[in-house]
């Protein structure tokens, strides 16, 4: 398969679905008749631009539409939980077409839960009656600090065995085209972003789970900062907590208010116990998000202060558990932050909801082999 970003321009305008003739490609891109015709063969070559019937005429034969076709190339997308793994095949508008949920613990190692992405990857193929060939890239987020530019992660704190491991050329092996690799709350911020939100300039998107973390997006590209860590909120230090956190410090937020320290103290195991305790009304565990979500926002308000979005998206587990997670952390935003910095600020819960990271891994191969 070629470079799906020879034909830039010309593919760039029919990436919204419309058709068009050559002459509104040639008036809209600039560029010269015989450019914008070979790269229209090149398209139609690749399948990527199929004919859409032919424009009203104006005079003499009628001249004929091209519109882009989203399902010539598909994009293997893999959300590497703390306990789970999720995989999807996509189009090339970010449809999930096939997906498939395993549980598998990311302490298993990176071989063990590589191994199991790319077989899954193979399984869906099989499963869409497509070929490796079809294959545009791979999209991965991960549950810990990732330096984007190699793919691999960087001191993550849960995941053993993990730190600089060659994430990309492990994938590559068995799966053609890029692989691109981040932070999962990162993939789940540009998720909600591509799909919720593409014309906010400035959001942060928090996922309140087995950790806390979040995603910013500022000037509608998203923000990782130097080593891959930034928005990780939840090994910030919650004011007047000492509990001891798994990284080592006392009083990291992710010890106060994640669904593991909630978990401890209601006597559950896991978030989905949590959820389903407040969805039956349980006095204790609705107590416990409310304050846990005053806890989140309080950590917030110092974000907001600093980087001024316009949307806090709140996902992940304990996201579904009502309202009382968004209510504790709105009140503690709203109280903290100044005026104007809240004033048309929107604290909202996920769209995307469990798909959020599967749509950010896609949107991660899409901006890179369409260079949209």
């Amino acid at each position: 398969m070629s470079d799906l970003g020879t034909a830039d321009a010309v593919l760039r305008l029919l990436l919204d679905g419309r058709p068009r003739t050559r002459a509104e490609l040639i008036e809209r891109s600039g560029l010269a008749r015989s450019t914008v015709t070979g790269r229209i063969e090149a398209l139609l070559a690749e399948g990527l631009v199929v004919p859409s019937g032919e424009a009203a005429s104006t005079g003499g034969r009628p001249p004929a539409r091209f519109r882009f076709n989203p399902t010539a190339r598909l994009v293997l997308a893999a959300d590497v939980g703390a306990t789970h793994l999720s995989v999807a095949l996509t189009d090339l508008t970010g449809a999930i077409l096939h997906r498939s949920t395993t549980p598998l613990k990311i302490a298993e190692g990176p071989e063990v839960v590589l191994d199991a992405v790319a077989q899954a990857g193979h399984a869906l193929l099989r499963e869409a009656r497509r070929s490796l060939d079809d294959l545009a890239g791979t999209g991965v987020g991960l549950p810990g600090p990732v330096e984007h530019s190699t793919g691999r992660p960087n001191h993550p704190p849960i995941m053993p065995g993990w730190d600089s491991y060659d994430v990309v050329g492990r994938l590559s092996r068995e799966l053609p085209g890029p692989v691109l690799v981040d932070n999962d709350v990162n993939i789940m911020a540009l998720g909600e972003h591509a799909t919720t939100y593409p014309d906010v300039e400035h959001l942060l998107f928090v996922k309140v789970a087995t950790g806390i973390g979040a995603g910013v997006i500022s000037g509608g590209r998203l923000h990782r900062g130097a080593q891959g860590a930034a928005g990780d909120i939840g090994h910030i230090q919650a004011p007047g907590h000492t509990e001891r956190c798994r990284c080592g410090n006392t009083g990291c937020l992710e010890a106060i208010a994640s669904a593991a320290a909630l978990a401890r103290k209601l006597g559950v195991r896991t978030s989905q116990d949590i959820v389903e305790l407040v969805r039956s009304g349980n006095t204790a565990a609705t107590a416990e998000i409310r304050q846990a979500g005053r806890e989140i926002g309080t950590v917030l308000a110092a974000a907001v202060s600093l980087l001024n979005p316009s949307v806090i998206v709140v996902g992940g587990s304990l996201s579904q558990a009502g309202d009382s997670l968004l209510a504790g952390l709105r009140e503690a935003v709203y109280a903290r932050s100044l005026p104007l910095a809240t004033t048309h600020l929107r604290v909202v819960r996920s769209q995307a909801g469990h798909d959020a990271a599967l749509l950010g891994a896609t949107t991660l191969v899409l901006n890179q082999v369409l260079q949209v």
